[in-house]
């Protein structure tokens, strides 16, 4: 039985692609450099802000002061616009429902800064009494680290033995394989099936409604 699931964010609860798309863009634009296709950014993102930012740069200008000055336009920009085309994946609102009502314990470990991760999750599920919604902060290594993970155990007191996973990255399979805990990929996000596979995760989904009833193992 898991007392606790934790998800992943960005591709797990969320298709945010194409607003983190748009941002990049602008940001690119706003410098000078030529943009990408929304169909591009898939592999762009997962790795935190500051990687997207780099990765979406021109090879040659992927200095440190460049994914900054990315940063300051991208940020104000994205802040406002975060909302506009994310959406959650197919039976996720009611998977959360489902969790809450058996009395799981829920939290979320992203790599999305964490202003823009309260923002999103507090926007898209504001019924959902997550124990805590936590992102990228300075002085916190991002995942695949298991500091995020061990932040969340330490705030429940839950073991990781009773703990589940969800993520939809090779970054997430590696997160929950170094925390100890178990670890679910699901299928429809970010990153392709044989990603999530290479890890050997524990379970793999194509459904949200899936879920619920790897809690009960």
């Amino acid at each position: 039985m898991k007392r606790l699931v934790i998800f992943d964010l960005d591709g797990t609860l969320l298709n945010t692609i194409a607003d983190l798309a748009q941002s990049t863009n602008y940001a690119l634009t706003q410098l000078g450099y030529p943009t990408h296709p929304q169909e591009a950014y898939p592999l762009m993102v997962g790795n935190g802000i500051n990687k997207l930012l780099e990765r979406a740069l021109p090879e040659k200008e992927r200095t440190d002061e460049n994914v900054r000055r990315m940063r300051e336009a991208f940020v104000p920009y994205y802040d406002v616009h975060n909302t506009e085309w994310s959406i959650p994946y197919p039976g996720i609102p009611e998977l959360l429902s489902g969790l809450h009502r058996q009395g799981t314990l829920l939290a979320v470990a992203s790599n999305k800064y964490q202003e823009a991760t309260e923002k999103l999750v507090r926007y898209y599920f504001p019924a959902i009494p997550f124990q805590m919604v936590l992102g990228q902060r300075k002085g916190v290594p991002v995942k695949p680290d298991p500091a995020i993970v061990h932040e969340i155990l330490d705030h429940t007191q839950i073991a990781s033995e009773e703990v589940l996973y969800i993520g939809d990255s090779g970054v997430d399979m590696q997160t929950a394989l170094n925390s100890g805990v178990t670890v679910c990929g699901v299928t429809w996000g970010f990153r392709p099936r044989a990603e999530l596979e290479s890890f050997h995760p524990h379970h793999m989904v194509e459904r949200a409604a899936d879920i619920l009833p790897l809690t009960r193992l």
